[in-house]
């Protein structure tokens, strides 16, 4: 048969080939040299990355950890009654309403919470409020203390992932790595001649 294109999705699948171990003779030193450092990489991301999921992940929970120790010392859940039914803000996004609540210390506050929408004026709901009355966060939950960890472990094998992969790829990218025929002058990449069915080249 004679000569047939290859499409670029046929590509992919003879890439790896070209790193395989071999002995071939006729390979180049830098494609032996290219394949190592490609495995080194794949080694060093084998290790790193569960090394710095594993790191990351426990410093951001030692440190959700103690942020919602401090909300649980310094936060008081209090009762606020609806001075407003709860309505839809314009944008449709969150129901808001006017509350009224007793601080720790006896002063009484007003201000805008965030029930269900809907919820009628006189109803009761829950608020975090800090020492002086004014509306907190809500502590954070044990569970949202393991997500945010599994989340920072994740984001790190990312980032490891990415680095490696840049620096294989600027070692792809070098002079010299040019997949084609042989090398011809000042490390030219040269096609190899034509081969039809009369065998002519």
């Amino acid at each position: 048969m004679g000569w047939q294109a290859r499409s670029p999705a046929m590509r992919p699948i003879r890439w790896p080939h070209g790193y395989r171990p071999s002995r071939n003779p006729l390979r180049r030193r830098c494609d032996r040299v290219e394949a190592a450092i490609l495995g080194a990489l794949l080694v060093v991301l084998a290790v790193a990355a569960p090394l710095a999921a594993i790191v990351v992940g426990h410093s951001v929970y030692h440190s959700a950890t103690d942020a919602r120790h401090t909300q649980l010392t310094t936060g008081h859940r209090v009762q606020a009654v609806l001075l407003t039914s709860a309505a839809w803000d314009p944008g449709g996004y969150f129901a808001s309403a006017q509350a009224r609540w007793t601080a720790p210390d006896g002063t009484r506050r007003t201000g805008t919470v965030f029930p269900a929408a809907g919820t009628p004026a006189g109803a009761e709901v829950q608020v975090w409020v800090d020492g002086s009355g004014r509306l907190t966060d809500e502590p954070l939950k044990p569970s949202q203390v393991q997500g945010q960890a599994v989340l920072a472990g994740v984001l790190a094998v990312m980032c490891v992932a990415v680095v490696l992969w840049g620096a294989g790829r600027q070692q792809g990218a070098r002079p010299g790595t040019t997949n084609g025929g042989p090398p011809g002058r000042n490390g030219a990449v040269t096609a190899e001649p034509f081969a039809g069915r009369s065998g002519w080249r």
